[in-house]
C-alpha cells in the first residue's frame, strides 16, 4: 500500500483582490509556500560538505531536473545570498575585468574593473556564486573562468572567504550549442552527478523538499581527520604513483574528474572533512569519485576499506574476542590477512591461533567465507604440528563446500558431453 504525502490546507483568498492579475499573484504565492524537512540525501549531503570544504563543485544533469532549484534552497537553507550568473551569455572580459582608461595611463596602469556583481558579493562579504549552463560557455570564456574558480579573482577583485563556488552543466549531449569543459577547468571543480529521486520530487510537489544543512564537525575529530586523510592519500599515492596525474586520452574525459596534485589536495581535504562530520561511504564515494574520476575513485575507497581492517597480528593475539569487519568482503580480507601473517611468520602456536580466528568467524558471520582461507591454513602445516580441535568446528563447512564444488562440476561437464553429442 503506498502511502500519499500530506497536504496542508491552503489558507483562504482574501475576497477583495482588485484584478484578476492580483487573483494569479495570489495563486502563485500559495504554489510558491513550500516546507522543507530532514531527509537522508546522499547527493545533498555531497553538495553541502564540498560547499563547506570551500570547493568549487560542478552538478552534472539532464535538463530540468532540479540543479537550480536545489542550488536556490541550498542558498536559503544555509542563509547565503544567491548570485546567479549565466556563463554562456557572458563574454570573457565579463570575468577577467574590463580595462578603464585612468588620466595617465603610463603612470597609473590599467585596472580591470569587476562587474557589478562580484563588486556586491565584497561588499556582503559572503554568499553563493551560481555559475550556470556552464557547458555552454564557449572556449574563451571558459578560460576567463580560470582565474575566477581557482584563485577566487574577477580582474582586480578578490571575492572574500565568504563566498562559495557551485556551477551547473547539462552533458554536451542535451546541451544547447554545448561544449565539453577545458581540461584546466574541469580539474579545479568537484563533480557531482546529479539525478532525481521519484519520491523525493513528489512530496516536494506536495509541499515539502529535503533541507540541506551544513554537516556538523565534531571538534574532538579535527586532528584525528586531518591524519587519517593524509595517511590514506599518501599511502594511496605511494602504492600508485603512476595516478598522481593522468590526463585521461579522450575529450570527454577530460571535461570530468581526472587526477592531479591539485584533484588530490581537493580529495584529501574532503576526506577529512567527511571523517570529521562522520558522513556515510557511499557521501565519501561520490565526493572521491566526483575528484579524481571512477577508476581512481573506487581504487581510493577500497585503499580505505582496508584502512579498516584489523590488525592479524591482533586477531591472532587474542582469537576468541576478535571483532571481525561485517561486510563480507572486508571480513574475507580480514580472514585472508591472518593466514598471509601466519603464512610469514610460521610456527605452531600461531597456525593454531589462526584456527581459532577461523572458529570465531565461523561463528559469527557466513559459514562460506572461511572456506578459502581454512584451506590455505591447512596447507601450511609442518608435520610436527598437533592438529587442534577446533578444525573439527570447520570441517563439516569445508566438506560441504567441496561437495557443493564437485556437484556443480559434474553438472557442467554433463552439460558439456549433452552439447557434444547432439
Amino acid at each position: 500500500m503506498s502511502t500519499m504525502p500530506a497536504y496542508a490546507p491552503a489558507p483562504d483568498l482574501a475576497p477583495d483582490l482588485d484584478s484578476p492579475l492580483d487573483v494569479a499573484g495570489a495563486l502563485l504565492t500559495l504554489l510558491g509556500d513550500t516546507a522543507t524537512e530532514p531527509r537522508p540525501d546522499t547527493q545533498l549531503e555531497a553538495l553541502t560538505l564540498a560547499v563547506a570544504a570551500d570547493l568549487p563543485v560542478i552538478l552534472w544533469g539532464e535538463p530540468g531536473i532540479g540543479k537550480t532549484a536545489a542550488l536556490t534552497r541550498l542558498a536559503e537553507e544555509l542563509d547565503l545570498p544567491l548570485t546567479t550568473v549565466i556563463a554562456s551569455v557572458h563574454e570573457p572580459s565579463d570575468f577577467s575585468g574590463l580595462p578603464v582608461v585612468g588620466d595617465d595611463p603610463a603612470e597609473q596602469g590599467v585596472p580591470m574593473a569587476p562587474p557589478d556583481w562580484a563588486v556586491r558579493l565584497v561588499r556582503t562579504g559572503r554568499g553563493l556564486l551560481f555559475l550556470d549552463e556552464l557547458s555552454t560557455a564557449p572556449p574563451s570564456v571558459q578560460a576567463a573562468l580560470l582565474r575566477l574558480v581557482l584563485e577566487r579573482r574577477i580582474g582586480a577583485l578578490q571575492l572574500p572567504p565568504g563566498v562559495r563556488i557551485v556551477a551547473a552543466a547539462n552533458p554536451r549531449s542535451s546541451a544547447a550549442d554545448g561544449w565539453e569543459l577545458s581540461p584546466p577547468l574541469a580539474n579545479r571543480f568537484v563533480h557531482l552527478q546529479w539525478a532525481h529521486d521519484g519520491e523525493v520530487v513528489v512530496r516536494g510537489l506536495g509541499g515539502t523538499w529535503p533541507r540541506a544543512t551544513l554537516p556538523r564537525l565534531d571538534p574532538g575529530k579535527l586532528p584525528e581527520a586531518v591524519e587519517f586523510a593524509r595517511r590514506a592519500v599518501c599511502g594511496f599515492l605511494s602504492v600508485r604513483p603512476e595516478l598522481v596525474h593522468r590526463l585521461p586520452n579522450s575529450e570527454t574525459r577530460r571535461g570530468g574528474p581526472w587526477p592531479s596534485p591539485r584533484s588530490w589536495e581537493m580529495t584529501l581535504r574532503l576526506i577529512a572533512f567527511a571523517t570529521a562530520a562522520g558522513s556515510s561511504r557511499d557521501v565519501l564515494a561520490q565526493l572521491v569519485r566526483g575528484t579524481v574520476g571512477d577508476g581512481p575513485g573506487l581504487e581510493v575507497m577500497a585503499s580505505l576499506d582496508r584502512m579498516d581492517l584489523p590488525d592479524p597480528e591482533t586477531l591472532l593475539a587474542d582469537p576468541g574476542s576478535a571483532e571481525l569487519p561485517q561486510r563480507g568482503d572486508l571480513r574475507q580480507a580480514a580472514l585472508d590477512g591472518v593466514v598471509a601473517a601466519v603464512r610469514g611468520r610460521p610456527d605452531e602456536a600461531r597456525w593454531d591461533a589462526a584456527w581459532a580466528v577461523l572458529v570465531r568467524a565461523l561463528e559469527t558471520g557466513a559459514p562460506d567465507l572461511v572456506v578459502v582461507p581454512a584451506t590455505t591454513l591447512a596447507s601450511l602445516r609442518q608435520e610436527d604440528w598437533t592438529v587442534p580441535a577446533a578444525i573439527e568446528k570447520l570441517a563439516g563447512v569445508v566438506s560441504l563446500s567441496r561437495r557443493a564444488d564437485d556437484a556443480a562440476a559434474r553438472a557442467a561437464q554433463a552439460a558439456l558431453s549433452a552439447q557434444g553429442s547432439r
